[in-house]
Formats: structure tokens, C-alpha cells, sequence
């Protein structure tokens, strides 16, 4: 059996996975990090990490485990939050989860594991992983979606690389939630009918615009509202098969607006603290529909707004990603330039699974669906799938 250094959490899903692999025979050895200090934007009562060393700490003892600390937060500083500030000063929308897996769990933590004597690493993510071997003699390793649908967690782990992947193991990708919890109480595991964490992974549920004051100043602005009759949602082209780059390009292109477009309705606190498709924090009512963010431009310092749901300006049929931020999760399904496939995809976490069409080009891969989509935004990442296999992702252009 294999050395098995699992990350602690002081969860439910990360106790029970360690079970799990004690009870496979593995020897397993808890690592629990600590990865922010600051309680900055935090809400009140949002599980601090000492309350979750503690759990972790009963849940080892439980177990009959060691339990290792290590302090990682300066790393995830500067490799997560430092890289969030950025993305949102400069008006794209970040997925700290996804760059928390990439950067920290299976980069960072994976290195502290290493030096603990690990053959694998686990983690209590709902997905899983599979190898084949290839005609080389080489092996493929492949990320697969959790069993069950209203927990796979595969989209946080879109990022990974096959170095990555091939020290991962996820012991309950193949159980559903409340068989984890079944087994946690069973167990009399001290996590049982703890709740789950919330929020950015690590920092918890947070007042994202006091978050992010802690580097972005308040800059008051206008807010602009854009009526559904805006004559340019008329004239976005339509698709032909085997549609042009230039085409693509268009289908592409995010709404762009300017303040002769809209009529002012109202002031913001800084256009950076908000993100397309958001639709609290404006605070302006009276009206018979939400108002929702169409878009948001940084350096003008203007929010713009449209009424309903089913505004035009919050749907697009295509998007983008640039061509160096490709990551093909499983190499042997990468599409050369000038080609295509079918796919399904998630541009969010918990999103159903979209049909679509995939154009591999100079410029990067065009993503074209087969109905229009809700709050593409910039600086979020869409994942790709095979199947129940993420074979790509990347992050949305502007």
C-alpha cells in the first residue's frame, strides 16, 4: 500500500476520505493548511481556520492519524489573492477556486506532501480520476466528474496538469453527499453534521467590495442603463457553418458600451467591485425587474445596467480563449489549428453542461453554443468536456 499525505480541512468530506484510504490498508498522514490570516471583508461567524484545525485535529486523533500544519498563507498571497486584486482592478472576474487548486493544493501543498515521504496526495473533491496507459508505454491520467451531479467539483480542478493529476487521488468522487455523511456519523467522525465551507477557498464567505478595498480604492461613478431596443443588439451577426474567424471574432466580442448609449440612473462605489450578470449592491429599486451588470468599464469608471433577465445584453453565443491560455488537462484530445468538435462545456461552477461546437484557431479556441449563454465574463474559466472527462480550459477573454 502507498504513503497517502491527505489535505485535513476540518470538514466532512476531507475526514471521510481519509477513512476511506486507512481503511484501503494505505498509510495516511493529515496536512492541514493555514492559508489566510486576515479578517478583513469576512462575515461574522464564518468558520475562522482555527475552528477548523481543531477539527481537524479531533477527526486525526479519531482516525489514529498524524496530523501535520504548515503555514502557506504568504504563498497564497501572493499566488491567489494578490493575482484576484489584479484581475478585478483591471475589470475581469476571477475564479480564485480554481487557482487555489492549481497554485496551492496541488502545487504547494503538493511539495510539502512530497517532503512527508507522499507516493499520492488526496483531497476530499467530488470528481475522479482515471489512467490509461498509452502506445508508448507512457500513462494518460484523466480528470473525470464526481458521481454525484449536485456535488461534482470537477470545474475547481479544470486547471490541473497530467503532473498534477498524477499524484491525485479522490477517495469519494464516487460517493454521493449524504453517503459521505452516512459514513462520517457512523464513524462518530466529529465533522458529521458540520456544514460545508462557503465562500473563496480559504478566506470564506466575504463583503467582496470591503475585501477588495483592502487594495482598490472607492472611486464613485455613474451608473448607465442600456434599453433591450439598443439598436446594436439588432446587428450582432448571424452564424454560418464553418463560420470565418472574422465571424467568430464577432460572435465573440463582449457587449461594449458607452455613456451616449444609456441614460444615467444612479452612482457606484468603483466599477471594479462589480461583475457581469450581478445584480445586488446597486441599490436602486422601484423597478418591476431586477437590474442586472451588462458590463462594466474600468477605466471610464462606468457601470452598465439592463432590466430582466432575459435582457439581450446579458447573453452571448460564443466566446474565446485566447490562445496562450489553452490548457489541455488531457493532451491526447488537443485539436490542432483548423479544427473542430463537438463539446460541452460549464463557464461556472454548478453550471448544467452546455452544448457547443469547438474551433481550434490561430487566436485560440472559439467556443460557439448551441443556445446563447447568461454572464459569459471575462477572467472566469470555462472548462470543457468529454463525456464525464475535462479535457481542456482556459480563461474567458475580453
Amino acid at each position: 500500500m502507498a504513503r497517502v499525505v491527505i489535505g485535513l480541512s476540518g470538514g466532512v468530506d476531507s475526514s471521510v476520505a481519509a477513512y476511506l484510504l486507512k481503511e484501503q490498508g494505505h498509510e495516511v498522514i493529515g496536512l492541514f493548511m493555514v492559508n489566510w490570516h486576515d479578517t478583513t471583508g469576512t462575515l461574522e461567524g464564518d468558520c475562522p481556520w482555527h475552528d477548523d484545525r481543531l477539527f481537524a485535529e479531533l477527526v486525526a486523533k479519531k482516525l489514529d492519524i498524524a496530523l501535520h500544519v504548515v503555514d502557506l498563507s504568504e504563498q497564497y498571497r501572493r499566488r491567489v489573492v494578490e493575482y484576484m486584486f489584479a484581475e478585478y482592478e483591471a475589470g475581469r472576474t476571477p475564479n480564485p477556486d480554481v487557482l487555489c487548486n492549481r497554485e496551492i493544493k496541488f502545487d504547494v501543498f503538493l511539495k510539502e506532501a512530497l517532503k512527508l515521504g507522499a507516493d499520492f496526495v488526496a483531497t476530499g473533491h467530488y470528481c475522479r480520476k482515471a489512467t490509461t496507459t498509452l502506445p508508448d508505454g507512457s500513462e494518460c491520467y484523466h480528470l473525470l466528474a464526481g458521481s454525484d451531479p449536485n456535488k461534482d467539483q470537477s470545474y475547481f480542478l479544470c486547471q490541473l496538469s497530467q503532473e498534477q493529476l498524477r499524484y491525485a487521488l479522490f477517495p469519494i468522487g464516487e460517493l454521493l453527499k449524504p453517503e459521505v455523511r452516512r459514513i462520517a456519523q457512523e464513524q462518530g467522525l466529529a465533522t458529521a453534521k458540520r456544514k460545508d465551507s462557503q465562500g473563496i477557498c480559504f478566506v470564506g464567505k466575504v463583503d467582496l467590495p470591503v475585501f477588495l478595498q483592502q487594495k482598490l480604492a472607492k472611486k464613485e461613478g455613474n451608473i448607465h442603463e442600456i434599453k433591450p431596443e439598443w439598436p446594436k443588439f439588432d446587428r450582432r451577426p448571424a452564424f454560418e457553418e464553418n463560420p470565418s474567424d472574422e465571424l467568430l471574432d464577432a460572435l465573440a466580442a463582449p457587449w461594449h458600451f458607452t455613456v451616449r448609449d444609456g441614460k444615467k440612473i444612479g452612482t457606484h462605489n468603483g466599477a471594479h467591485f462589480y461583475t457581469i450578470g450581478q445584480r445586488k449592491g446597486l441599490g436602486i429599486g422601484g423597478r418591476k425587474e431586477s437590474l442586472f451588470i451588462l458590463a462594466t468599464d474600468v477605466e471610464q469608471n462606468v457601470i452598465y445596467v439592463g432590466e430582466g433577465d432575459s435582457h439581450p445584453g446579458l447573453w452571448r453565443p460564443t466566446l474565446r480563449i485566447d490562445s496562450a491560455e489553452v490548457h489541455w488537462v488531457n493532451p491526447t484530445e488537443a485539436l490542432s489549428v483548423g479544427d473542430e468538435r463537438r463539446i460541452r462545456v460549464r463557464i461556472r461552477y454548478r453550471q448544467p453542461l452546455q452544448e457547443a461546437t469547438l474551433y481550434c484557431r490561430e487566436r485560440g479556441l472559439y467556443i460557439h453554443f448551441d443556445e446563447p449563454q447568461r454572464g459569459i465574463t471575462a477572467g472566469q474559466f470555462a472548462a470543457l468536456y468529454a463525456g464525464d472527462e475535462v479535457i481542456a480550459s482556459g480563461v474567458i477573454s475580453a
